[in-house]
């Protein structure tokens, strides 16, 4: 298994595993506009991607949101998205992407991470525990919706 930092080189691969995770989550294909979503992402520096390979084919992505947290005044990462494919599921990749961000997390000075999940995905959930991160039950997300 390797893990590395993705580059503009792998955008159509990432793109590939990126509308799977999208289509996991209820939304239509639009293998494009995932490419120019990420590719946008990476040129402005606003994400970082790592991806994870087996056997020469990438199987798993991850990607992090630079955010700040005020009352330590330090830089944190908000872990958006973690896919793999199911055909890896099991190989260790999630856990491998996981360990690469916290890596990151801790190589850039943040106070915390932080991620959310379906509350159905019990599988996620399970990987994310295993992996030391821990459920909130100190403080409730809220959102809120601005347009579609």
């Amino acid at each position: 298994m390797i893990i590395r930092k993705a580059d503009m080189r792998d955008i159509k691969e990432v793109a590939v595993l990126f509308d799977q995770y999208r289509i996991f989550y209820k939304q239509d294909t639009d293998i494009g506009a995932a490419q120019k979503f990420l590719a946008e992402r990476m040129q402005q520096n606003e994400s970082v991607i790592f991806v994870a390979i087996l056997d020469h084919i990438m199987v798993g992505f991850t990607q992090l949101y630079p955010i700040f947290s005020s009352v330590s005044m330090k830089r944190a990462w908000l872990l958006n998205d973690l896919f793999v494919a199911p055909e890896a599921r099991g190989s260790g990749a999630a856990d491998s992407l996981l360990k690469a961000a916290q890596q990151m997390g801790a190589d850039t000075s943040s106070r915390w991470m932080v991620l959310q999940t379906a509350t159905t995905n019990h599988r996620a959930q399970k990987v994310y525990e295993r992996n030391g991160w821990k459920k909130d039950h100190e403080y409730f997300s809220y959102y809120y919706r601005i347009g579609e």
